[in-house]
This record gives structure tokens, sequence and C-alpha cells, in this order.
């Protein structure tokens, strides 16, 4: 059973979040979703906790499934958010966890809330935008991205007529959606139904700057990357390596963008404290 509640901001905003209200003994994960998702948890993600005695806790960022907009928002914001909405559930230490546009959320969570986050996990996450690497190369269908660098007028314009690329996944990714992470799609195309403009503030936020400096993370990180990704190539989990000298990296050969969360289990397992 997982409980919805709509936990009301200072600034007068509402997010939605999700609560397991099972497990605990063995500590406490907030996860961070994928663009587009609804924020929330996800089935294999749910029984991996129960199974471990964690407590998971998800949210939908602004925009996204019945959670308030917030115009102009960067991907630091995320970390007040989440304060919040621990503040809001009585839970004082956690560990972050993210996946695809949800990987730079739970990083700046950990670099803004050092008092309170005691690991955090980036699986398939982009890195800032930056000219030191071919930030867009590998990546299959980075229009959305792309049209982001103009601003959110112009990502706005692209949604209008974009259509997703089959050939962003790879065979073990659809073996993954057709199999135990069906859930993703099925929350995917349901954030997608109900509007854009989760996506497009995502897209903006990742192109734009973060507002954090991801060196100031001192809880341990874990960095996991498919090597097949086409959505977010292996170049940006390299560069974030790079910066993040501390972390540990994960690299799944056979993984693209979806496969990669058959990882989820075993970096709970990892997670310090939990």
């Amino acid at each position: 059973m997982v409980a919805s509640r709509d936990v009301q901001l200072q600034d007068g905003r509402v997010v939605r979040a999700y609560d397991s209200e099972r497990g605990g003994h063995a500590g406490v994960l907030v996860w961070h979703h994928g663009s587009p998702q609804t924020g929330a948890p996800l089935e294999p993600l749910l029984a991996a906790a129960v199974e471990r005695g964690i407590r998971l806790l998800s949210y939908g960022r602004p925009g996204y499934g019945g959670s308030t907009r917030l115009s102009g928002r960067t991907v630091a914001s995320a970390a007040r958010d989440v304060e919040q909405i621990a503040d809001a559930f009585g839970i004082e230490r956690f560990a972050v966890m993210g996946a695809s546009g949800g990987g730079p959320h739970a990083l700046v969570c950990a670099a803004e809330l050092p008092d309170r986050v005691t690991g955090v996990v980036s699986l398939a996450g982009l890195a800032p935008f930056t000219d030191e690497f071919d930030w867009f190369a590998g990546m299959v269908s980075p229009g959305g991205l792309r049209s982001a660098l103009a601003g959110r007028a112009a990502r706005t314009r692209y949604a209008e007529t974009a259509e997703f690329d089959t050939a962003s996944f790879t065979s073990a990714d659809w073996d993954a959606l057709s199999g135990q992470w069906a859930s993703l799609g099925t929350d995917a195309q349901q954030a997608g139904n109900a509007g854009s403009d989760g996506l497009v503030d995502d897209d903006v936020a990742f192109v734009t700057p973060w507002g954090v400096d991801l060196t100031a993370i001192t809880a341990p990180v874990l960095l996991v990357q498919g090597e097949q990704d086409r959505v977010v190539p292996p170049a940006h989990a390299a560069w974030l390596r790079q910066r993040l000298p501390e972390a540990q990296l994960w690299s799944r050969p056979d993984d693209g963008h979806v496969s990669v969360l058959h990882a989820c289990a075993a970096a709970m397992d990892w997670l310090p404290g939990l």
C-alpha cells in the first residue's frame, strides 16, 4: 500500500508525494523520477525497498503528477522541495536515488543538504551542460535538449510536434519495458498525456546552470551507467566521475537507458545507512 499526500510548501506550491509506509528500520530512500514521469513509485522499486526494510518516498517534480509548476526552476530547486517534503513526513536523514532526469536532482540534494543526505545514486543521469566534452554526442534524439538551449518558449514549440524515436532504446531496454519495468512505460505515458510542462522545465534546467557546486557533495556517490545508453551516453557518467573523485562508477556493458534500472536493487544494498 502506498499513501499519496499533497505537501504544502513554504512558497504556496503543492508537491504530490508518496510514502511506502512500510519498512524504515533499514532507513529511508527518496526516489527522483525520470523525465517524464508522474513521481508515483514504480513497482520494482517498491518491491526492492520492502524486501530490504527500506521506507521509500517519492514525489512529482514541479509540473508533474499533480505538483504545482515552478516557473524558472533550476535543478538545485529540488533540494529545497525535498527538504520540506522530508520535514512534512518527519524524516531527518535519508538517502537519495534518481534515474535519467532524476539523477541530476538526486545529486543536487546531496550537495545542498549535506547534513541530511547519507548517500546518493545516479543511474543514467545527465552531467551538467558543458563544452568540456561533446555533451550531445551519442544521443539518438537530442532535439528536445538542443531546443532548450534557446529557452522555454523554444522548447515548448518543439514539444508541440515532437515524437519519441524508438531507436533511442536498445533491445535490452525494450525487454525491460515489456517485463520487470513495464510500470515505467505506463507511468511515462500517463505523465506525457498530462502535458509537457514538467518535461519542458526539466530540459531547460538541464542545459542551464544547475545552481550548485557538485564538488560540495560529501556523501558517498554511486554512478551507474549503461554502456549502450542512447539517451544519456556514457560520456556523462565519465565526466561526473572525473569531477567527483570519490564517486564509484558501475559501468554495465550490456545495458541501455532503461535496462540499467535492473541495478536499482543492488544500488540500494550499496547505499550507506540502508
